[in-house]
């Protein structure tokens, strides 16, 4: 009997087997098309405050050295990876030269674990903060590729080298729609520290973490140096129009773009008979804005007639706000009918806090999606259950039956209890 099982068991494992292998062919089932190397830098403070012991007894030198040996050691082969340093090279005391201080320990490229741990080993608390200084450098050591690009910044202090403000750079760099991310992690920060490494982690969509020992550290760092090798969807920048006669056409893919304060942006899809237009929007306050605010999505024809609209309001409570909208387009006689050119028009209610500045512009990112629409009246929802009216239609059907067989069998048992 248990043989018996065993066989069976096996025959239907081999034919699931065959019927996933014909179902989805091996190179239908990856994909193909070859990726950009991930790039990662790690960006040092090296200043004087890092001398401080206050993390597990050492110096927090010595702690982010422990770090980047252990986050060199388990870098996946596929992450390219290079080191920049901030304050490392000059201990005096001009201002000018000390925010000139940022260089790179270690290149950008496939990682030699023996070489990068030794420039590693060199570094000593030297000198200044120049956090934004080192930001534009490292963006620059990361530019060029369609790969996934991250900086990793670690600072026990604010930046030394105003007026050049370490978020209005990472807002900069943003603005660019080049897709780099930065996360930041303040060693143990004060709350000055703590809310200038948090604005530059918001302005590019990365993190912000607060570390106060040394395996928070090293899990912290190895877990975005991980994530860089994670598959991503890339946004392609688009610069939205004033108007929808100037309006760039997109096609089903996301996008990026930045909106100043209260303006219009507008881009074209073009809409096939029988497809359905799904587009949404997210647009992220990255700086402090007034409590009220909100956003729309309008999708127009040509001439200016509303078709559809999606809209939000936000309180302050969240860092970003959120809409979208359907249209699908009715199937047509004439198999030779154009497409149907729609116009997006996403505007927003957000109001800049005194003293913001209003550029570059709040960060946008929109999603636009051409589908086939439903092909038959069949396929559209009635009264919200589609067809889940046949599934009620059965269960209803069901029911009865089962209603009349257990009426049957229970006139039946009455009849023989008073037979005998």
């Amino acid at each position: 009997m248990i043989r018996r099982q065993r066989l069976a068991a096996g025959v239907c494992a081999l034919l699931a087997a065959l019927t996933a292998g014909l179902a989805f062919p091996a190179g239908a089932a990856a994909d193909e098309t070859e990726q950009a190397a991930p790039k990662v830098e790690l960006v040092l403070d090296v200043s004087g405050s890092m001398r401080t012991r206050d993390i597990d007894g050492g110096t927090r030198m010595a702690a982010a050295k422990q770090a980047f040996n252990e986050v060199l050691d388990a870098t996946p082969e596929e992450v390219e990876l290079g080191i920049r340093t901030l304050g490392a090279n000059y201990p005096g005391n001009d201002r000018k030269t000390g925010c000139k201080d940022t260089a790179q320990l270690y290149p950008v490229g496939p990682l030699d674990r023996t070489d990068a741990k030794t420039a590693v080993a060199t570094l000593a608390p030297t000198g200044w903060t120049p956090i934004g200084p080192a930001l534009l450098k490292a963006a620059g050591d990361l530019d060029g590729g369609d790969g996934t690009r991250r900086i990793v910044l670690i600072s026990d202090g604010e930046d030394t080298c105003q007026p050049l403000d370490p978020c209005e750079v990472a807002r900069e760099i943003a603005a660019k729609g080049i897709g780099l991310t930065i996360d930041t992690l303040g060693l143990v920060p004060d709350a000055k520290t703590r809310d200038q490494l948090s604005c530059i982690a918001d302005a590019t969509g990365g993190t912000y973490t607060s570390v106060r020992h040394k395996e928070e550290l090293s899990d912290r760092v190895g877990q975005l140096v991980d994530r860089a090798a994670d598959p991503v969807v890339t946004p392609v920048a688009a610069e939205g129009a004033a108007e929808c006669a100037k309006a760039p056409a997109l096609k089903s893919g996301l996008y990026t773009d930045r909106e100043e304060f209260g303006q219009q942006r507008w881009y074209k899809v073009d809409v096939h008979p029988g497809q359905e237009l799904r587009a949404s929007v997210s647009v992220a306050d990255d700086r402090a804005v007034d409590p009220d605010y909100g956003v729309l999505l309008r999708a127009v024809t040509l001439h200016g007639r509303e078709i559809v609209r999606g809209e939000a309001a936000g309180n302050g409570r969240t860092d970003a706000i959120s809409t979208g909208l359907r249209y699908p387009r009715p199937e047509s006689d004439d198999d030779e009918a154009a497409a149907e050119t729609v116009c997006l028009q996403v505007t927003n209610s957000f109001s800049a806090a005194a003293g913001v500045k209003t550029s570059p512009g709040l960060p946008l990112e929109l999603t636009v999606d051409v589908v086939d629409g439903p092909s038959h009246a069949a396929d559209v929802a009635a009264f919200g259950l589609g067809r889940g009216w046949w599934l009620l239609g059965a269960l209803v059907l069901a029911g009865f039956v089962a209603g009349l067989l257990w009426g049957w069998l229970s006139r039946w048992r009455v009849a023989v209890w008073r037979t005998n």
